[in-house]
């Protein structure tokens, strides 16, 4: 079982990772390893080829293959998809927080193709105070802002006209 080893040892190296050959299967790269070795050193790529199927047993390897990449943290944010026919319309309420704390709640901004979460970070930036997405179509602003937002959302989205802001008024959440 004794291997006879013979100095200086011949290594030979990759010319895209600049690793050992035998390293490269464990870089992001290795497509493109295979690759470069297939067409400068062919004979190291059939030994190549020839140690992973002789790993794998009865499985047929072939050098297409796709590799299955895993997607990490599952199905991320689940988006509901666009209406096609709904009204465009802003509604601006008031909610009561305690006896005397309020908070402001805007809806619709989607149906005018807003991003809620750079919205909602505009809010916050402009009124010194916290903003969040909450639901499918809502951002819900801490404090009594709903004057000022009637008059700051037609000046930063122009798309919004006055018509299509409605004020709700007070409202229970």
């Amino acid at each position: 079982m004794e291997e006879k080893i013979e100095y200086p040892l011949d290594v030979k190296y990759c010319g895209v990772c600049s690793l050992p050959l035998e390293y490269c299967e464990y870089t992001a790269e290795y497509e493109k390893c295979k690759e470069w070795l297939k067409a400068n050193i062919p004979d190291a790529y059939k030994a190549l080829i020839g140690q992973v199927a002789d790993q794998l047993g009865d499985m047929e390897v072939s050098e297409g293959a796709a590799k299955k990449k895993q997607t990490r943290g599952g199905k991320g944010v689940v988006r509901a998809p666009k209406k096609k026919n709904v009204t465009k319309k802003v509604a601006l309420s008031r909610a009561q927080r305690n006896k005397k704390k309020y908070v402001t709640v805007v809806t619709g901004l989607g149906t005018f193709d807003i991003d809620l979460k750079k919205a909602a970070k505009i809010f916050a930036q402009k009124y010194s105070c916290g903003s969040s997405v909450t639901g499918d179509d809502e951002i819900v602003i801490q404090g009594d802002v709903l004057d000022d937002l009637l008059d700051f959302i037609p000046e930063k989205w122009p798309e919004i006209d006055d018509d299509s802001i409605e004020d709700l008024g007070d409202q229970k959440r």
